[in-house]
């Protein structure tokens, strides 16, 4: 193996970031020994495929000849808004340990010059704890909330909590003995705390390193927590076409494209010498093409020469190229089994019962949406906006619901109208008639368009719709005060095609069809 450079080594660790903090601290480590380093992760939300992007530049600082430690921040994970109850966070340290080991197999990094810590194991130490309390003497309130303003969430009243988390951060960069940090660009205000703080306990400023935040599929951040905007490390191929059909993928457009961004910052820094992307394609589209440098590939695409649906098929293959490995690993009964365990599936949630520890308390299964068949209309007496339908659930009598789309909708098109209803809303008196449920129908922004979603011809009055993946029983009735509907319909809609979904799962009729809208992008209310 070719010795390198202290100025190659430079060149490894800082190429691809967007921003580095203490360039000349960096020079002076190089020259005397390798750099020591470590990036954390939060143990919440599942591993999807842009932990690719973090993980090529772990290659790169091994590469580097730097010893890279990799803290799973399971205490941290709780401070974050409690996103995890205690009672998952061990299990989901250990899928995480396992899914990035896989991961760092998948790219060919050899995991003997890794160091894998949890945060718990030094974390509860008296020594860090007491640093803790140091640190609480000279942080102000106002420089813990803005250090922590891009990753923890932000209220009006924080918790205590989340004021903590900057600082434990900063505390992890000593007690891990690092000269460095890695991280997104996200964490700028984080790392700023640190620089100032650190030393005011004593110990000395360390070197920063921040990635850019690449652009999800959907365009924006890729979150875990955003379906459509990302791909898990264990979908199956069918899977990750589904999704990159949905991907956001501009014609010319190189400014918002995650694709393009996740080309540039995982697959070109993980080719070997002389590898490069190449795009297959018919002879009468341009036949196939081979670009060995990413600006090569930019310039490409942003003269329109190639095809958007092109750049997704390729970029389908070399992702199912890296997730191929990861699949075969967690085929073994252990990890499906520690997988499930980590990321349960909703839970049935009884009437009155207290959702199970760990269980998905918000998950759309809880809301009974049944088809309906429109067999009576008439005008509300005392509301010109309001209709009185009634509506056949195939009950033993026909329900009254009370709906405001007399300026939408004439009687004439709602009458033998299958319509969606949700059926276990609390009945409510609406200018003295009680409705016993609601009709679901698409808005668009301004409130000037409203139509019941559309349910497909075969379906059967009384039959009960369900959200793609999910199967529990739905509550008996929402309770109002726990605000079950207002939270679920936030992520309610319909999508770029005009199909109802919830996040990215269709709702779906008992014989798998899908309902729709003319309005595309649109809230379901």
């Amino acid at each position: 193996m070719v010795e390198l450079t202290p100025e190659e080594k430079k060149t490894l660790i800082t190429r691809n970031l967007q921003e580095t903090l203490g360039e000349d601290k960096l020079t002076k480590v190089l020259k005397e020994r390798d750099l020591k380093i470590y990036w954390g992760t939060a143990t919440t939300g599942k591993p999807h495929v842009a932990y690719f992007v973090p993980m090529s530049k772990i290659a790169d600082f091994l590469k580097a000849g730097c010893e890279v430690t990799i803290l799973f921040a399971d205490l941290h994970a709780y401070l974050d808004n409690m996103k995890a109850p205690w009672s998952l966070l061990e299990l989901r340290t250990q899928y995480y340990e396992q899914v990035i080991k896989a991961m760092l197999s998948s790219i060919g990094v050899p995991l003997e010059k890794l160091k894998f810590v949890k945060g718990s194991d030094y974390q509860l130490s008296k020594e860090y704890t007491l640093d803790v309390y140091k640190l609480s003497s000279v942080v102000t309130q106002h420089d813990a909330k803005k250090a922590g303003a891009e990753v923890v969430k932000q209220v009006e009243y924080p918790l205590l909590s989340g004021l903590l988390y900057p600082g434990l951060q900063a505390l992890d960069e000593e007690y891990l003995k690092v000269d460095a940090q890695f991280g997104g660009v996200d964490q700028r205000k984080i790392f700023t705390f640190s620089e100032k703080y650190l030393p005011q306990l004593g110990y000395e400023k360390r070197i920063h390193f921040m990635n850019p935040m690449v652009p999800g599929l959907a365009g924006g951040k890729m979150s875990s927590s955003e379906e459509d905007s990302k791909i898990d490390l264990l979908d199956s191929p069918a899977n990750v076409k589904k999704k990159l059909k949905k991907a956001f993928c501009e014609p010319g457009n190189i400014a918002d494209n995650g694709l393009l961004s996740f080309v540039k910052h995982v697959l070109f820094s993980l080719f070997k010498e002389g590898e490069g992307f190449e795009v297959c394609r018919e002879a009468e589209h341009g036949g196939n093409v081979t670009f060995l440098k990413y600006e090569e590939l930019e310039q490409y695409y942003a003269a329109d020469k190639l095809h958007p649906g092109d750049l997704k098929a390729t970029v389908e293959k070399y992702i199912n190229r890296l997730l191929e490995p990861i699949r075969k690993i967690f085929e073994t009964p252990a990890l499906q089994k520690l997988s499930a365990a980590a990321y349960p599936p909703p839970a049935k949630v009884k009437a009155g019962a207290a959702p199970a520890a760990g269980a998905d308390e918000d998950a759309p299964h809880r809301l009974d949406i049944r088809v309906g068949k429109v067999i009576e209309v008439a005008r509300h007496p005392d509301a010109d906006t309001l209709y009185v339908l009634k509506i056949d659930l195939a009950e033993a009598q026909p329900r009254t619901i009370i709906s405001g789309l007399v300026k939408f909708v004439p009687e004439q098109e709602l009458e033998q109208r299958l319509v969606a209803v949700l059926c276990n809303l609390k009945p409510s008196k609406m200018r003295g008639i009680l409705s016993e449920g609601m009709v679901l129908c698409t808005s668009n922004a301004d409130h000037t368009i409203v139509e019941p979603i559309v349910v497909p011809e075969k379906a059967a009055a009384g039959s009960r719709l369900a959200f793609e993946g999910y199967s529990g029983t739905p509550d008996e009735q929402l309770n109002p005060k726990k605000k079950v509907w207002e939270k679920l319909s936030v992520d309610l809609k319909t999508n770029s095609e005009g199909l109802a979904v919830w996040k990215d799962n269709f709702l779906l009729t008992p014989e798998g069809e899908k309902l729709s809208s003319k309005l595309a992008n649109c809230a379901i209310k």
